[in-house]
C-alpha cells in the first residue's frame, strides 16, 4: 500500500458496500445509477483504481473465481493488518450483485452529522448491535475527514452562535484556522487526532477528552443518549485495546455477513464496474 490512507479508503469502500444491498460490491458498479453518485458517496469514496488493479490480477491468476465483493472484504482486513491492527479470517464465497441502490445509498448509510439515535437505528436495520455500532465507528482510528463534514461544529453549531460545545476548545481553535467559513471543503485533517495511522484504541481515549472529529463519533460518548446506550464501550474500549480488536474482529465479521449472495446468486463479475454482458 503506497499510501496510508488508502487503507482507511478500503475499508469504508467495504462498509458502504454492506449497508446497501448487502456485501455484494453494488458500491463498485458505473453508470447514472451508480451507488458512487449517492450524497455520502460523491467525492468521497476513494481505492476504485485499486480493487481494479487487485480484481486484474486476481483474474489473470484464476478467471471467474473470485468477486469483487470478495474482493472488498478482504481488501479491508488486509488494510487493518497494513495499519498495525488485527488480522482474522474473512469468510469468503459472495457473488457480486446485478444492480447498484443509489436511494439505497442515500438512506442507509450513517451520516457524519447524524444523532446517535439514528445511527444506532441504521446499524439495527442491517441487524447490527450498539457494541458493533461502537467497534466498527472505531475504524476511525485510522482514515482523514475533510473540513466538509465537521466544520458545522466549529462556529454556529445548530443555530448557537457558538462552537459545539461537546468539543475540546484548543482543537475547535486548531480546525477553524483549517476550516474558516466558506473554505474549502475538501480538506482533510486526521479523524484520530495524534495518533493517525495505526490502527488502536486512541480514538476512544480522544472522545473521553472531547476530540472526536464528526459529531457522530463524539455523540458515541457526549450525547444523552449516548448515557444508557454507548459511553460505557466507549470506556471500556478507551481502557482496554485487547477488548476493542476482539469486537472489531467479531463486528467486522458481523457486517461482512449482511445478505450476501451466494450459490447461483448474482455473478462473479470480470470487470467489478459493470455486470457481465
Amino acid at each position: 500500500m503506497n499510501e496510508m490512507r488508502m487503507g482507511a479508503s478500503l475499508l469504508r469502500l467495504h462498509f458502504h458496500d454492506c449497508f446497501v444491498n448487502g456485501c455484494d460490491g453494488s458500491v463498485l458498479l458505473d453508470g447514472s445509477g451508480s451507488e458512487k453518485l449517492a450524497l455520502p458517496n460523491q467525492n468521497s469514496l476513494r481505492g476504485f483504481d485499486v480493487v481494479d488493479t487487485i480484481k486484474s490480477a486476481v483474474e489473470s491468476s484464476c478467471n471467474g473465481v473470485v468477486s469483487c465483493a470478495d474482493i472488498l472484504a478482504i481488501a479491508a482486513r488486509d488494510s487493518i493488518k497494513l495499519s498495525g491492527g488485527p488480522s482474522y479470517g474473512v469468510l469468503l464465497g459472495r457473488r457480486d450483485g446485478m444492480v447498484a441502490n443509489q436511494t439505497g445509498a442515500n438512506s442507509n448509510l450513517p451520516s457524519p452529522f447524524d444523532p446517535l439515535d439514528s445511527v444506532i437505528s441504521k446499524f439495527g436495520d442491517q441487524g447490527l448491535n450498539l457494541s458493533d455500532v461502537v467497534a466498527l465507528q472505531g475504524a476511525h482510528t485510522i482514515g482523514l475527514a475533510r473540513c466538509a463534514t465537521f466544520s458545522s461544529r466549529l462556529f454556529n453549531f445548530s443555530n448557537t452562535g457558538a462552537p459545539d460545545s461537546t468539543m475540546d476548545t484548543s482543537l475547535v481553535s486548531q480546525l477553524q484556522s483549517l476550516c474558516p467559513v466558506n473554505g474549502d471543503g475538501n480538506k482533510t485533517t486526521a479523524l484520530d487526532q495524534n495518533s493517525t495511522d495505526l490502527f488502536d484504541n486512541h480514538y476512544f481515549k480522544n472522545l473521553l477528552n472531547n476530540k472526536g472529529i464528526l459529531l457522530s463519533d463524539q455523540e458515541l460518548y457526549s450525547s444523552n443518549l449516548a448515557n444508557s446506550t454507548t459511553k460505557s464501550i466507549v470506556e471500556s474500549y478507551s481502557n482496554d485495546q485487547h477488548l476493542f480488536i476482539s469486537n472489531f474482529i467479531n463486528s467486522m465479521i458481523n457486517m461482512g455477513n449482511i445478505n450476501p449472495l451466494t450459490g447461483s446468486s448474482g455473478q462473479i463479475r470480470t470487470n467489478c464496474r459493470v455486470i457481465n454482458s
